[in-house]
């Protein structure tokens, strides 16, 4: 199975030199972080854990604005 070019399964880009936002926590234990490499590529990760998930940043705000306008409100069923 090959990975799509446009994502990494191992980061490029060393932890410590992408500029992380400040966590987001829902009500849960999980919290997401966002980031930028100084490449531009926009980064998601979880708190407690080094991995992530590498793309661009047209393709991080698609997710985003696809999540807010209900896409993923099966998973909450």
């Amino acid at each position: 199975m090959s990975t799509p070019e446009n994502t990494t399964s191992t980061p490029e880009t060393a932890f410590e030199d992408i500029a992380w936002s400040v966590p987001f926590c829902s009500e849960g234990a999980n919290c997401f972080r966002f980031g930028r490499g100084a490449d531009g590529r926009a980064h998601i990760g979880t708190t407690g854990s080094a991995a992530y998930v590498t793309d661009s940043a047209e393709a991080l705000r698609a997710l985003i604005a696809a999540v807010k306008a209900g896409a993923a409100d099966h998973l909450l069923a």
